[in-house]
């Protein structure tokens, strides 16, 4: 693979220190790290193939360079040596891998490492009377997010317009920019996508900056790496921009050109928290988002 800048701070033998033999867990962790790398799609990952295709998914060294960390040292966890490995290389190799945030879990126990403050995202939800004005401001878009780009709340009018429903979105795949990043309904609507996209990730990269240390972000920042060659193309460039009310392009059949202007309330400063609004900004937006269709809602459990 090509070489790349480095995500992460180089691994020292301070974070990994080879003990020598073999266990059980130690093993179990192995087939896991196998198991996962052999499910991954490494055409859906942007990682092209030269010669023949030997094993299913990703090659080591692949998952090695995707987590910034030695070839050696991966190959060693995945045949089950018992060695230790600092939080911060495992939630790179789990950000690497594709983990779900149960599969992180997972993952720490069979290293035999508690789980550090902040691998799991602290418990962000609306309140009852956030998610009302949510849906009191249909048809008008709307959706509540952080920094990292979480959507933690949206009304029916923010499905309709990006042509799905969030409820049917795994939880930790309810991120603007990681829809952004892999989903093909959330790119085919924008109308500026590659524009959209570099904003993103500049706005990204400067809240960053005060959370370089966070497994949930460097979490974050591993799993777009992987999931997109466009990511990886735009992080090594360090564009930096703020956040600011805009316009907005989005195109549906149905209604055809929507011209909207984004505007963002700060709910929690704080956390970084925001609400953002979309507002047409001429007649024909205002009647396209009338008659945007609704999307199927997600079963009841």
């Amino acid at each position: 693979m090509t070489a790349r800048p480095a995500l992460l701070e180089a691994v020292s033998l301070d974070d990994m220190t080879d003990d020598g033999g073999f266990d059980s867990r130690s093993q179990e962790l192995g087939a896991f790290l196998r198991a996962r790398r052999e499910s991954l799609d490494p055409a859906q990952m942007g990682l092209g193939r030269i010669g023949r295709k030997r094993t299913p998914g990703l090659r080591r060294e692949e998952v090695a360079a995707l987590a910034d960390i030695g070839i050696t040292w991966y190959t060693k966890l995945e045949q089950g040596r018992p060695i230790r490995v600092s939080a911060k290389v495992l939630s790179a190799v789990a950000g690497a891998l594709q983990c779900t945030e149960s599969e992180t879990e997972h993952l720490f126990v069979l290293a035999g490492m508690p789980r550090p403050t902040g691998v799991r995202a602290p418990c962000e939800a609306v309140l009852p009377a956030t998610q009302r004005i949510l849906d009191q401001l249909d048809p008008l878009p709307a959706l509540v997010e952080n920094t990292r780009f979480d959507i933690l709340g949206y009304n029916d009018a923010y499905c309709r317009l990006v042509g799905m429903d969030l409820g049917r979105i795994p939880t930790e795949d309810r991120n603007c920019l990681y829809l952004a990043l892999s989903h093909p309904q959330w790119k085919s609507i924008v109308v500026d996508y590659d524009g959209m996209v570099a904003a993103m990730v500049a706005l990204f990269r400067a809240q960053m900056a005060e959370h370089t240390q966070d497994p949930i972000w460097q979490g974050h920042l591993q799993r777009f790496m992987a999931v997109s060659p466009i990511f990886r193309e735009l992080w090594p460039r360090y564009q930096v921009r703020g956040f600011e009310n805009q316009n907005k392009r989005f195109f549906h059949a149905e209604t055809g050109m929507l011209n909207l202007h984004s505007n963002n309330w700060w709910s929690s400063p704080r956390h970084g928290v925001r609400m953002l609004v979309y507002v047409p900004v001429d007649e024909q937006s205002e009647q396209g988002l009338l008659r945007l269709p609704s999307v199927p809602a997600a079963p009841n459990p």
